[in-house]
């Protein structure tokens, strides 16, 4: 039996972000014969077709790590009603042949939590609209919107 490989991507640099977080807990309640990897994009540079003919490390690195994966799952913050520019910078390097374009046809999940009233749902709508333009195959139910994240979350990062 093949072994499934998850990948989660932030979309936020915090260190302590409920979005790491959420995801954190996700990657805790999958099987236990599936892996579960937390892509960093802290190093990903703006976004910029200059720099396609010798792409960055962090974006090779980032690409090979969503090319490898049998699925990803995103989890967004919601910044001034939309997808914080860390995620949207992302999406837009893994969406350029330079970078293989490795979200096409994957598997996607769009999850989110925020301190806000609204659990990211203007984020997440926005978000799924941008990956429907790159051909992934993205997952419609369930629905993760987590309002007051702030609050759901124990000490210890368990929902």
């Amino acid at each position: 039996m093949k072994k499934i490989n998850i990948v989660g991507i932030c979309g936020s640099l915090r260190e302590s972000s409920i979005n790491k977080q959420l995801l954190t807990c996700v990657g805790r309640a999958l099987p236990g014969d599936w892996t579960f990897e937390l892509a960093d994009l802290s190093d990903i540079p703006l976004y910029n077709t200059d720099l396609e003919e010798n792409l960055p490390i962090a974006v090779k690195r980032l690409a090979e790590t969503v090319g490898n994966a049998d699925a990803v799952i995103i989890s967004t913050p919601e910044y001034n009603s939309s997808v914080p520019g860390v995620l949207k910078n992302a999406v837009d390097w893994l969406s350029r042949p330079a970078a293989g374009m490795p979200l096409s046809n994957k598997l996607v999940s769009v999850i989110g939590a925020t301190p806000g009233m609204l659990g990211t749902v203007r984020a997440q709508l926005h978000l799924r609209e941008i990956l429907f333009a790159l051909n992934v195959q993205l997952l419609r139910r369930p629905e993760v919107l987590i309002p007051q994240a702030s609050s759901k979350f124990t000490a210890d990062g368990e929902i």
